[in-house]
């Protein structure tokens, strides 16, 4: 199973060596999310991480990042709701019901079905979806390796996401509250949480 995870709405000192040792230990898909940051900023962090690992970001904003930067692709939301003219390459989408997810899925790479479980990042957005709901959506192919879970993903919930048959898991909250900007002098808990989530995923 792909385990993702989407970045904290603004940027922090500390961010580029995180998400480089991130995709050191593993990570398999880096979402860029900074929904109100200037594209100057987007830009300076990602000249900070290796090129190597570049292709394996998706942009949620300032879709022109996909080609300045050879990025894997963009990612199509409520925000920016549709691709560039002309643009080839990866496309994901955010889902927000069953519907959406029977009626968008073939259209991309993979799509976001959020939120799963009660957000840790984004308060007062719940769980949307009933255990029974998701897997009738599984018996009916609806939810399948092309379907990434999202919202409130933690340890104790990812083998369920796998039960469930979601082709991937896409963290936030839950990694990114293990490092404080303000007090912590290493990022060493944040890696081995991830380490923990990847051992699960995989």
């Amino acid at each position: 199973m792909k385990l993702i995870v989407v970045t904290t709405p603004t940027f922090f000192v500390e961010e580029d060596k995180i998400i480089t040792a991130l995709f050191e230990e593993g990570l398999d898909i880096l979402h860029l999310r900074k929904p109100d940051m200037p594209a100057l900023y987007a830009e300076r962090l990602l000249t900070l991480i290796p090129e190597k690992y570049h292709h394996r970001i998706v942009t949620h904003e300032h879709f022109y990042l996909k080609n300045e930067f050879d990025l894997m692709g963009i990612h199509i939301n409520k925000r920016n709701p549709e691709e560039p003219h002309d643009y080839h390459g990866h496309i994901s989408c955010s889902c927000h019901s069953v519907e959406e997810v029977k009626n968008k899925k073939h259209l991309y790479d993979y799509v976001f079905l959020s939120p799963i479980y009660d957000c840790i990042s984004k308060e007062g957005y719940s769980s949307a979806y009933t255990p029974e709901e998701l897997r009738q959506a599984a018996a009916e192919e609806i939810i399948d390796n092309k379907v990434i879970a999202l919202g409130g993903i933690t340890p104790d919930n990812l083998l369920e996401i796998k039960d469930f048959g979601f082709g991937g898991a896409a963290v936030l909250g839950d990694l990114w509250q293990k490092f404080d900007v303000c007090t912590d002098l290493n990022f060493l808990a944040i890696i081995k949480h991830f380490k923990m989530l990847k051992e699960m995923a995989d």
